[in-house]
C-alpha cells in the first residue's frame, strides 16, 4: 500500500507540474508594435499617410487603434490592401496581398483589444522619400490647365495633352507622375502620340479632352512597347537597360486620368517628370493586345457572359508585364500560355475583377513563351443586378466601346522577343493579321499592316492595306496622310499631293501632312510652292527646326537658280530672307552682298561683307569683295 500510494503521490504532482508549464506556455495576443506595425508599414502606409490618398494615416499606435475593426474586416475581405491577381497563377514582382497567416494575426490583435506592447520591439517607422520619387526629373511637363472635378456624379476620365520642349531625340528610362491632387486622382496611364493626333480632341488648346480608353494612330510604324502606368504609392518604374524609349521632337505625351468625385469640386493639375538617359536602346519590346470587344454584347440580367481571344506567338519572346483591362461588369479575368508541348502555364487569374484598382503586372523574373505558345484570354461578365459595381440598375444591354458605361475585353502583354535586332514586325504582323480574322475591315489592322509594309518598302502591300483602312473611315488624317507617303515612294507625286492636300482639308494645321506636301512638291520643282508651306510651318514654329532648314535650304537653291539665269531680283529676295533666317553664317552674308554688288546696292553690300567678316574675320572671298567694293564706291 505504501508503495501505491507514492506512485499515485508522483502522478499527481507529474500532473500539476504539466499543468503549469502548459499555463506559463500559453501563447500571448500579437501587439502593435511586435506584430501589427511592420504589417502596416509595409503594406499600407505607402498609401495611408499624409498627403496620400488613404482616407486616414496608419503611420503610429494611435492611428492604427482608432481604425482597428476597419482595418480588420477590410482585410479579411482582400480589399485592402488591394492586390486583384489570385496566389498561384502568376509570380509578381512587389506582390502586396498578405498572407493569411497576417490576417489572422491582425484578427487576433483586434480580439484581444489591439494592445500596443513594448514601444522597443517597433521597427523604424517608414521614411518616404519627398516630392519626385527618383530625385529632380530632367524635364518636367505640367498640364497647361487644371480640370474641374465636379462634387458628386461618376467617375471621370479625363485625359491631358502635354507637349514636352525637347529639340533633339532623347532616350526616357523612367517617368513620374505627380498627380497635383492625389484625392482625386486614382491612376493614371501615360501614351505616346507621335503625330499629334489627340490634340485635335481638344475643344481649346490645352483644354484636354474625355475618354477612358485611347487608341493613336501613328503615320509610321512605331508600335507601342512600355507600360507607363502610375497608381498611388506606386514606386516608379526605371526601365532595365537597353530598354528606355524614344521622345521625338514634336511628340505628344498624353496622360489618361481617371479622377474620382470627393463631395467637393476639386481642380486637378498633373505633372510628369521624364528622367532621360544617353544609353541607345538596344533591346526593342513591343505591347501586344488580346481583345475581343466585338464579341461584347451583354445582355440584362445575364450573371456570366464568356469572353475569349486566342494568339498564337511566332517567335520565340519573354514575357516581361502584364495589364488586364475591363470595365464594371468584368468578375473573372483569366489569362495563360498553352506551351507547344501541350503544357498550360497561368499567366494571370483575377477571381473578382474591380476596375477601381487595376493595376500592370511585372514578373519577377521574365516567363519565356517560345514559338507556338497560344495565348488565351478568358474574360467573365456579370450584368445582373447582384454585381455591386454594376452601374446600371435595373441592369442594361451593355456592348464594347470606349466610355465606362460600355465594357472592353482586353489583355495586354509586354513582351521581348529574343534573338538580335529589333523583331517587332514579325509580332505586328501576326497579331493583326490575326484582328482581321475578328474584324475583316477592320480600320486599326489594315492601317497598322500598312505603316508596316511601308516600313518594309512593299509599296503595292501598303497601298492594298492604307486603301482598305480608308474605306473602313474615309477621311481618317493618319491613313490619308499615310497613304500619301507610299505614293510618294513610288514615284506617283500627283497623287500623293492629293492625299496630303485631302488630309489638310480636313485637318488645316496637321504638322505631318504639311511636312509631306512641302517635300513633294520640293521633289516635283515646286520650289516655290514648297517655300510657302515652310515658310507657314516656320510662322506657326519658330522654334521648328526641322521646317526652318528646309526652308533655308530651298531658298539658297532658289536664290542660286535665279543668279545663274540672272534673274538678280528674285535672286537677291531669296538671299534677303535668308539673311533674316540665318544672320549668322557668313557665307550667306557674302553670297547676298555679291547679289546686291551685282544689282548695283554697293552700299547695302559694303556692309554685308562686314557683318561676314564680323562673323568670320578669316573668311578671305568676303574680304576681297569688301576691298573691291570699296574700290567701286572710291573709298
Amino acid at each position: 500500500m505504501a508503495v501505491r500510494t507514492a506512485c499515485q503521490f508522483l502522478i499527481v504532482n507529474l500532473l500539476l507540474a504539466s499543468a503549469a508549464a502548459l499555463a506559463s506556455a500559453a501563447p500571448q495576443p500579437p501587439n502593435y508594435n511586435k506584430q501589427i506595425a511592420p504589417i502596416l508599414f509595409s503594406y499600407c502606409a505607402p498609401c495611408h499617410r499624409p498627403g496620400e490618398p488613404g482616407p486616414f494615416s496608419l503611420l503610429t499606435y494611435q492611428d492604427a487603434k482608432k481604425h482597428a475593426s476597419q482595418i480588420a474586416a477590410v482585410t479579411r475581405k482582400r480589399y485592402m490592401p488591394p492586390w486583384l491577381p489570385a496566389p498561384g497563377y502568376g509570380d509578381f514582382a512587389g506582390e502586396r496581398r498578405l498572407a493569411d497567416a497576417q490576417i489572422e494575426t491582425i484578427e487576433q490583435w483586434v480580439r484581444a483589444g489591439t494592445p500596443e506592447g513594448s514601444r522597443t520591439d517597433s521597427p523604424p517607422p517608414p521614411v518616404f522619400t519627398p516630392g519626385w520619387q527618383l530625385g529632380p526629373p530632367d524635364l518636367v511637363i505640367t498640364a497647361a490647365k487644371p480640370f474641374m472635378i465636379p462634387a458628386d456624379g461618376p467617375d471621370v476620365f479625363w485625359n491631358f495633352v502635354l507637349s514636352p520642349a525637347v529639340r533633339e531625340p532623347r532616350q526616357v528610362k523612367a517617368i513620374e507622375i505627380r498627380p497635383g491632387n492625389a484625392r482625386t486622382v486614382h491612376h493614371a496611364n501615360l501614351l505616346i502620340d507621335r503625330s499629334r493626333s489627340t490634340r485635335y480632341r481638344e475643344k481649346a488648346p490645352g483644354e484636354g479632352f474625355a475618354g477612358m480608353d485611347l487608341e493613336i494612330a501613328s503615320d509610321t510604324f512605331d508600335p507601342d512597347s512600355h507600360f507607363l502606368f502610375w497608381k498611388p504609392g506606386a514606386t516608379p518604374w526605371e526601365e532595365p537597360a537597353g530598354m528606355s524609349w524614344r521622345l521625338d521632337p514634336g511628340n505628344d505625351l498624353v496622360l489618361n486620368v481617371h479622377l474620382r468625385p470627393t463631395g467637393k469640386p476639386e481642380l486637378v493639375q498633373p505633372a510628369v517628370g521624364l528622367y532621360f538617359t544617353r544609353e541607345p536602346q538596344t533591346r526593342f519590346p513591343m505591347l501586344l493586345q488580346l481583345e475581343h470587344d466585338g464579341a461584347l454584347d451583354i445582355p440584362p440580367g445575364d450573371p456570366d457572359f464568356p469572353v475569349s481571344d486566342d494568339f498564337r506567338m511566332p517567335l520565340d519572346a519573354d514575357l516581361l508585364a502584364v495589364y488586364p483591362h475591363a470595365h464594371y461588369l468584368g468578375r473573372l479575368l483569366e489569362g495563360f500560355a498553352t506551351l507547344p508541348d501541350g503544357t498550360r502555364r497561368w499567366l494571370i487569374r483575377i477571381p473578382e475583377w474591380d476596375l477601381n484598382w487595376q493595376a500592370v503586372y511585372r514578373y519577377r523574373e521574365p516567363v519565356f513563351l517560345p514559338k507556338g505558345t497560344v495565348i488565351s484570354m478568358r474574360y467573365h461578365y456579370d450584368n445582373s443586378a447582384a454585381n455591386p459595381r454594376n452601374p446600371n440598375s435595373p441592369p442594361k444591354r451593355v456592348v464594347g466601346g470606349n466610355q465606362s458605361t460600355d465594357e472592353m475585353a482586353h489583355l495586354w502583354l509586354q513582351v521581348l522577343p529574343r534573338g538580335s535586332g529589333d523583331q517587332r514586325a514579325v509580332l505586328q504582323e501576326a497579331i493583326m493579321n490575326r484582328r482581321l480574322e475578328k474584324y475583316p475591315a477592320d480600320f486599326s489592322a489594315h492601317f497598322n499592316l500598312g505603316a508596316l509594309f511601308l516600313s518594309r518598302k512593299d509599296i503595292p502591300s501598303a497601298v492594298a492595306h492604307l486603301g482598305a483602312a480608308l474605306r473602313a473611315e474615309p477621311e481618317q488624317p493618319a491613313a490619308l496622310n499615310t497613304l500619301g507617303v507610299a505614293l510618294e515612294s513610288d514615284g506617283k507625286l500627283d497623287q500623293a499631293i492629293e492625299q496630303f492636300r485631302h488630309v489638310l482639308r480636313v485637318r488645316p494645321d496637321d504638322t505631318s501632312a504639311r511636312y509631306n506636301l512641302a517635300n513633294t512638291l520640293a521633289a516635283q520643282g515646286r520650289l516655290e510652292d514648297a517655300a510657302a508651306v515652310f515658310r507657314d510651318l516656320v510662322a506657326q514654329d519658330p522654334q521648328d527646326r526641322p521646317a526652318h532648314e528646309h526652308l533655308v535650304q530651298i531658298l539658297q537653291e532658289l536664290g542660286d537658280s535665279a543668279a545663274s539665269a540672272g534673274r538678280l531680283q528674285p535672286a537677291t529676295e531669296s538671299y534677303r530672307e535668308l539673311v533674316a533666317l540665318e544672320p549668322g553664317k557668313p557665307d550667306l552674308r557674302n553670297n547676298f552682298g555679291i547679289l546686291l554688288a551685282r544689282s548695283g546696292d554697293l552700299a547695302s553690300a559694303l556692309a554685308q561683307f562686314e557683318a561676314a567678316l564680323k562673323l568670320d574675320p578669316s573668311h578671305a572671298a568676303a574680304r576681297r569683295n569688301l576691298e573691291l567694293t570699296r574700290q567701286k564706291m572710291g573709298h
